[in-house]
């Protein structure tokens, strides 16, 4: 059995560790000019769409950049929960261990507790940024 890698795994492998697909409306929070252009041009391809930075909907996916001196993490992911739907999700961008505005995995997993978010996966997207998927947890029907 052969496994090819097409022009897009090429170009981002990262985003293809999001799971993302077409037809997802994100908006991406927290963009600066340290963001991966790459990866953002492969989540708009496989969602085949733009990304949005102002909500005019509810949106399936919120993709969040936060890096160290951002200001309160714990805000920031209740900023994003605002035009989420009850079953989307966030993914929260940080930048890697020794990188620029680098936040550590404690605090990323006590903000995510603190604003009422389960972490469930993390990938390394590219050469500077990890993603961590936050979402809301599951309630327990008695």
């Amino acid at each position: 059995m052969s496994s090819q890698v097409g022009p897009d795994e090429m170009r981002s492998p990262g985003a293809s560790k999001l799971g993302l697909a077409t037809g997802l409306v994100v908006q991406e929070l927290g963009w600066d000019e340290d963001v991966d252009d790459d990866l953002r041009i492969a989540i708009e391809d496989a969602i085949d769409g733009e990304l949005i930075e102002e909500a005019v909907e509810a949106v399936d996916v919120v993709l969040l950049w936060w890096r160290d001196g951002d200001g309160d993490l714990v805000d920031g992911l209740v900023d994003a929960l605002t035009d989420l739907t009850g079953g989307g999700y966030i993914w929260l961008m940080t930048p890697k261990v020794g990188r620029d505005g680098y936040v550590d995995a404690s605090e990323v997993a006590e903000g995510a507790v603190t604003a009422g978010l389960s972490l469930t996966t993390s990938a390394s997207v590219s050469s500077d940024w990890a993603a961590t998927k936050l979402v809301r947890p599951k309630v327990v029907r008695r």
